[in-house]
């Protein structure tokens, strides 16, 4: 089976360049963040510095007095190291949760206005893994990893600052290990960063086979496809599997190697620090507090460098969100321009879904103020292509589309969703109150308003039977409604948005028959007094045109009203023949 291609992926430099937009956005609570992250960091080293201190106190013959000091100041910087280590960890959460808010905002966003010809290129499972799956990897970042991330660092740093306040030689003694970790995270980096990339597409990828196998299920099934699909999802699975073992047998030797430093660099400290002493360059307890810094940071390096693991993942979701949100946006601005009327006129209407393979040839259509068009032809005629760019769904390859004189590309997409609506054979209902399903083609709209959109085409006498009312709940986890009665509430949203022009793509056709007649007398009624293009999968919607339109292979093979046609024993004719005939 084929894999479609995926959408864009952000490079490191985009992504980190993002990054710093948004904290530059909160630069007050970033600096805050941070001061209160090395006052943290300063508290945890006062009870190692001195208890250094306190070693050579004791060999110098101090008293009680000056242990119970120790004992008090150590106590004192515990508290307040608690407690500016917690307000620092909720500022850092806090923040990262507001850069990840604005982030999945955006990329919702720009998912939401994606052109259909993307979509249905790429598929849906990689837009849903990474709303879904590379929001969690950076969620569970912001929360548990960066805090950690954040004052593992700057008690690092502090460390080898104090170790080289106590002694320079100490402290370079300290930084020997410095290039074991550097070459442990070169080795490791160049290696982990690609199969970090490489893990987060797998999932991707075996999200689309899933979600292309569920969506078309009765397909699948109708044809015994099952064992060819479950094929596809066991590979896609598997190669997410074999690269997720990769990805933790290549930590594992990182980690490895991270020990080795770790025990260099002790070594060579407390070594020096032996020499020092006998040569009463430092005493006892600067050496003993130097090595106790260092073995302290046994665990914040830790994870510096462990946490890498989860840093990577979370770079490699990043750069999969960033890349959402860097699409370019492909709808038009427009100029301003308003229709003179609700004329629609496509203009030698030319379009390719693929390169050389044409399936509109030059149509010219025009449809006056008011008039209701029927396209029809066999499957593959190109009805729907010229629905959708019609409506503004997808750009055509070239020829013009206007309404009422102006371009679709001059109207701009809020001029287009103010003057042409389309309502399509796939609708969605969406989980909520009932009343606010309509509502979204017009959010100010009053109850009444939405009772009289009900009203008209029908569907008033069922919402009313429901227990609440319109304000049912609707959709998933709420009252289940039919194939018919989700169609009515689509044209009930092209009532209450009330446009000129009103594309009509097969959107009777999950009806069935029992409900065909009523959902075709709903369409009438919600374009009344519009221009309407109609693309018809019954023939009758075809005979209660004004005129109709026959396709054939992306041209119109003939036009006009429906009696007209039939007399004419053309195409059209023979369609009709077959239709009373069925």
């Amino acid at each position: 089976m084929t894999t479609p291609e995926l959408l864009p992926i952000a490079t490191g430099a985009r992504s980190g360049k993002w990054l710093l937009e948004q904290l530059k956005l909160r630069r007050v609570r970033t600096a805050v963040t941070l001061l209160l992250g090395a006052i943290a960091a300063a508290m945890s080293l006062v009870p190692v510095y001195v208890l250094g201190v306190l070693v050579d106190r004791v060999r110098d013959g101090a008293d009680t007095s000056t242990i119970i000091g120790v004992v008090v100041v150590i106590s004192v910087a515990a508290v307040i190291g608690g407690i500016v280590t917690g307000f620092s960890g909720y500022l850092i959460s806090t923040l990262g949760e507001g850069i990840l808010a604005s982030l999945r905002e955006a990329v919702v966003r720009r998912a939401l206005h994606l052109p259909v010809a993307t979509l249905e290129r790429v598929g849906k499972g990689d837009l849903l893994s990474r709303v879904g799956d590379d929001v969690a990897v950076m969620a569970k970042s912001i929360g548990e990893v960066i805090p950690q991330l954040v004052g593992a660092f700057l008690l690092v740093c502090l460390s080898m600052i104090t170790m080289l306040g106590i002694d320079w030689r100490l402290g370079l003694a300290g930084l020997v290990a410095l290039p074991m970790y550097v070459l442990a995270l070169r080795w490791y980096l160049p290696r982990s960063a690609p199969l970090y990339a490489a893990e987060r597409v797998a999932m991707g990828e075996r999200a689309q086979s899933f979600v292309s196998s569920m969506q078309g299920a009765k397909t699948v099934r109708a044809y015994g496809l099952e064992s060819a699909h479950l094929s596809d999802i066991d590979r896609s699975s598997a190669k997410a599997r074999d690269i997720g073992l990769e990805v933790f047998r290549l930590f594992t030797r990182f980690g490895s190697r991270s020990n080795r430093a770790e025990c260099v660099g002790l070594s060579v400290i407390l070594l020096a620090g032996f020499l020092l002493v006998r040569g009463d360059y430092v005493t006892v307890g600067e050496t003993t507090a130097a090595a106790l810094l260092f073995h302290r940071l046994f665990n914040p390096i830790g994870t510096l460098l462990f946490t890498f693991d989860d840093i990577q993942s979370a770079g490699a979701s990043l750069a999969r969100l960033v890349g959402v949100v860097d699409i370019p946006d492909e709808r038009p601005v427009g100029d301003g321009s308003v229709p003179a009327d609700a004329t629609l006129d496509v203009a030698d209407l030319r379009h390719a879904y693929e390169e050389g393979h044409d399936v509109l040839h030059g149509v010219n259509l025009h449809v006056a103020a008011g008039e209701t068009v029927a396209l029809v032809g066999s499957t593959g005629a190109g009805k729907s292509t010229i629905a959708a760019i019609a409506a503004g769904s997808i750009a055509s390859t070239s020829g013009s589309v206007r309404v009422g004189g102006a371009t679709l590309d001059a109207l701009g997409s809020e001029g287009l969703r103010r003057h042409v609506a389309i309502v399509s054979q796939e609708v969605h209902v969406f989980a909520g109150r009932l009343i606010d399903d309509v509502r979204l083609a017009a959010p100010d709209a009053e109850r009444a308003d939405v009772e009289a959109a009900l009203r008209t085409v029908g569907a008033w006498g069922w919402v009313e039977a429901l227990e609440d009312g319109l304000d049912t709940a609707v959709g998933e986890g709420g009252h289940q409604l039919t194939a018919a009665q989700s169609q009515q509430l689509a044209l009930a949203r092209l009532v209450l948005a009330d446009p000129a022009v009103a594309v009509l793509d097969e959107a009777t056709a999950e009806a069935g028959s029992s409900g065909a007649r009523e959902l075709e007398a709903a369409a009438e009624a919600a374009t009344k007094g519009r221009s309407t293009l109609i693309v018809a999968h019954r023939l009758t919607q075809a005979a209660a045109a004004d005129r109709v339109v026959v396709l054939e292979h992306g041209k119109i093979l003939e036009q006009g009203p429906h009696e007209e046609l039939v007399a004419a024993g053309g195409r059209y004719a023979q369609l009709w023949e077959a239709w009373q005939g069925r």
